[in-house]
């Protein structure tokens, strides 16, 4: 059994004051244990509210409109806030984009520390100050940084510290699923290509699942196992990663994000950008939404909206790549 479901999920922002947000749009995805899964689009492509919702973390103005997140079986939306406590410890954890997002400001990390392992603490388990420093010493120890740390203050520590430490308080709490929301935001490129390293080795040591966010391409491809595309708060192809760069067959969202970043090793480099402007996701509309921006649309693009269609151990959802309706072999390309 894959140990995390997604069937129909659908959430939306419904301010007080404005209009309502469609941000994730009837998602469908499974992850087997041990997978190592990239999300991977533009800003305001839904992947930061995928997240938050998988794990339970949205706060208003976001609404889960429908749908369900099976997690080892159990749909975590219809559990109770003691129930979904329960299923922190040994569950779910979330790394957030900024290690300052995460820590309380005013708190020493041993103190956070043993906030969290207090909150879920067991029938005869007792966390006074030793036990607390012992656990944050082997934290600390399997994120690269020392046990002084401990009596720091998230201020007197770099920003790469700063996520380590995010990244400890996540594994504290020993959970099989762990998702990594931009985790790399802000830092220096020598920083962002250690921790990347850090969690990489802790993924394949300690066995957790886990789901890489980010809008940037060359680290998930270099990360993960297998990369979903995400677009309008829809995946548009999902494929193992390290077939992204050879497939015959993509998205052509997929070939405008691939042209946005190069190999830095090469001799020539060449970037382009992705025409065009993301969708207004307020609005429903019928067809693909990348079709106003993609230069092979036709008739059918603007008119169904393509479902993921499998070929071989890639999943496309594109009338032209791999067309399904009868109206997309009648195609004439209209060029923007």
């Amino acid at each position: 059994m894959p140990i995390l479901e997604i069937e129909g999920l659908n959430v939306c922002y419904r301010p007080e004051r404005g209009v309502r947000i469609s941000a994730v749009r009837d998602l469908d995805i499974s992850l087997e244990r041990g997978e190592f899964v990239g999300i991977v689009g533009e800003s305001g492509s839904g992947k930061s509210t995928l997240g938050f919702a998988i794990t339970r973390m949205l706060r208003p103005p976001a609404v889960i409109e429908s749908g369900a997140v099976k997690f080892k079986g159990t749909n975590i939306l219809e559990l109770t806030g003691s129930e979904l406590r329960n299923q922190r410890r040994g569950g779910l954890a979330l790394v957030l984009q900024s290690g300052m997002n995460a820590l309380n400001p005013v708190r020493s990390i041993s103190k956070q520390l043993g906030d969290v392992l207090k909150a879920h603490s067991q029938k005869g388990e007792h966390w006074g100050r030793s036990e607390v420093r012992a656990r944050g010493g082997e934290l600390l120890s399997m994120v690269e940084l020392d046990s002084e740390v401990l009596d720091r203050y998230p201020h007197e520590l770099s920003g790469g510290m700063r996520q380590r430490v995010a990244i400890a308080l996540a594994l504290s709490l020993e959970p099989e699923l762990v998702v990594f929301d931009e985790p790399t935001t802000a830092l220096d490129v020598i920083v962002q290509a250690s921790v990347m390293e850090t969690i990489k080795s802790l993924q394949r040591s300690r066995g957790f699942t886990a789901i890489l966010i980010s809008h940037d391409m060359s680290v998930v491809l270099d990360a993960t196992d297998r990369t979903l595309v995400m677009y309008a708060g829809r995946v548009v192809e999902d494929q193992p990663s390290k077939t992204v760069a050879s497939a015959g067959i993509h998205h052509p969202y997929t070939e405008a994000l691939m042209k946005c970043y190069a190999d830095p090793r090469a001799d020539k480099v060449e970037l382009q950008d992705i025409g065009g402007t993301p969708p207004d996701l307020s609005i429903e509309v019928a067809g693909c939404s990348f079709a106003p921006r993609c230069s092979f649309a036709s008739k059918v693009c603007f008119l169904e909206t393509p479902s993921l269609v499998r070929s071989e151990l890639i999943q496309v959802a594109c009338h032209v790549r791999l067309p399904v309706s009868p109206m997309a072999k009648e195609v004439k390309v209209v060029r923007n």
